[in-house]
């Protein structure tokens, strides 16, 4: 007769060989260094004081060496200092929370779906059958121009979505911080498919009447993880401008990207992208480090262009009867595995602790001196973050990554429940994620996070922050209102 239990015994046994492998390997040098320096101690317990003073005393130093030694030493603790990349500080960062106004629970989306595609009843179907399986919540939000029956997504009905959106988090921005606008010498705004004349960037130097020597860059066409990007941008003048404040944006206008036609690779945006934008202040005075909330540790990015399907996998074009939008492809999760796995070679040496390297290294031989079908060995990157902020794009984008990565539900939590409440923002979702962690009191000094996005392109980019201090739960922000309702149970099926 079979077992009825699991031999607990031996999955202890095997939990604690683990853990001492893992603290052997991780702590090599300390456990080398113990006895080395218990030796040293010892011999010169046993030499006494008198014979310590006559060795000291038969070591013979003339002034030109001990100049030289000391020119030395400070020579070289010059270059290091002058050559050692600037500390990138994130301060703080402001996400923007729609009004009630702009809500749109499911059967309002699908009354106006009915009404808008009057003509198409399979197309309704089937963003019935997306929004049922997409793991969003009934307050994620739409902006006012979407709500019209028809959409009416004019320049200026765009415009005032960008204003609305970036100038709310700027001035909660100010307001969290009292960084003063004259303050600001570098502005990064990112929004992929609305790119204005004059650009959103000049949009926010006008409202704000920022200094004319301003660094401002505006970053378009770049995607859901153009956040990332322009957090690597800020970090790269950042470290060539000493004493220097930036600001980056990231937004998506969703009023012109609204699509109207029957394509279903077309519709799946309409029932995922949703109002959303978030402000962040990076700055490398010294002065911040006591403040500011995180240090900015790695900016890994990973570009799969050179690829035709990876290319072609986000793209916006016309439709049959010359409507724009935005097709997503088939291939898409098996393109951004393909990412992942770019990213995750490319990150794992700079953050993994020594054990996981050299089981990974060991199986990598194994496989190709012994056997090439030897299962691979995924590294375990709970060894290296305490948080992990994935990309809100969509459930399955989530549920692939806990699975590659073997996370727990509670390390995508952050992930599912933005998703839910908030929708896909595209490249703020990570802010809101981080501003999620910080509602439910989770971050503490010294945790490390790990933010995940991916971006049409085809691209996968991280950022490591290790947080600063251990943050205190805030009265306000975008989850003020609501966090004690979450987590909230996400069935796999919501039925209309």
């Amino acid at each position: 007769m079979p077992p009825i239990l699991p031999d607990f015994c031996n999955s202890v046994k095997l939990k604690y060989v683990k853990l001492g492998y893992q603290y052997l390997v991780n702590h090599i040098l300390t456990l080398t260094l113990i006895p080395v320096m218990a030796g040293i101690v010892i011999e010169l317990l046993r030499l006494g004081p008198e014979e310590i003073v006559n060795l000291w005393n038969s070591l013979h130093f003339d002034l030109v060496q001990i100049l030289c030694s000391c020119f030395f030493i400070i020579f070289t603790a010059t270059v290091y200092f002058m050559s050692k990349p600037r500390s990138i500080y994130l301060v703080d960062y402001a996400c923007y929370k729609p009004p009630v106004t702009c809500r749109v629970p499911f059967a309002t989306f699908m009354e106006h779906s009915r009404l808008n595609l009057i003509n198409n009843p399979k197309s309704v179907e089937f963003q019935m059958r997306i929004l049922e399986r997409s793991g969003l919540g009934e307050e994620t939000c739409l902006p006012p121009a979407i709500h019209y029956i028809p959409p009416t997504p004019t320049m200026e009905a765009a415009r005032g979505e960008a204003e609305i959106v970036i100038f709310s988090a700027m001035d909660s921005l100010f307001k969290k911080t009292g960084l003063k606008p004259k303050d600001i010498d570098i502005l990064i705004v990112n929004c992929s498919l609305f790119s204005p004349t004059p650009s959103l960037s000049a949009m926010v130097i006008n409202k704000y009447k920022l200094r004319s020597n301003i660094k401002s860059f505006n970053l378009s066409g770049m995607g859901c993880s153009a956040g990332l990007i322009s957090i690597d941008l800020a970090r790269d003048l950042l470290q060539a401008h000493p004493n220097s404040n930036a600001v980056v944006i990231s937004t998506e206008i969703i009023t012109p990207n609204y699509y109207k036609g029957n394509e279903r690779a077309m519709l799946l945006p309409n029932c995922l992208f949703r109002m959303g934008g978030a402000a962040i202040l990076l700055s490398n005075h010294h002065s911040e480090r006591w403040r500011a909330k995180y240090r900015l540790v790695h900016v890994v990015r990973t570009h799969k262009g050179a690829d035709d399907k990876a290319y072609r996998c986000v793209f916006e074009e016309e439709d049959k009867e010359s409507k724009v939008g935005i097709s997503l492809s088939k291939d898409l999760m098996a393109i951004a595995g393909e990412a992942l796995k770019s990213n995750i070679t490319t990150i794992g040496p700079l953050v993994l602790p020594a054990s996981e390297q050299l089981l990974f290294l060991l199986t990598l031989i194994g496989r190709k001196i012994f056997n090439p079908k030897w299962k691979p060995y995924i590294p375990d990157f709970k060894q290296a973050f305490e948080h992990f902020c994935i990309h809100a794009g969509g459930r399955a984008v989530i549920d692939e990554l806990q699975k590659n990565l073997q996370l727990s539900a509670e390390h995508v939590e952050a992930s599912r429940m933005t998703l839910h409440r908030f929708g896909n923002t595209s490249s703020s979702s990570l802010w809101y994620e981080m501003s999620y962690l910080e509602a439910k009191g989770r971050m503490k000094k010294g945790d490390r996070i790990w933010q995940i996005a991916f971006g049409s392109g085809f691209k996968c980019n991280s950022a490591v922050w290790k947080c600063n201090r251990t943050i205190k739960v805030q009265t306000d922000g975008p989850w003020a209102d609501c966090i004690d309702r979450y987590p909230v149970h996400i069935p796999e099926v919501v039925k209309l």
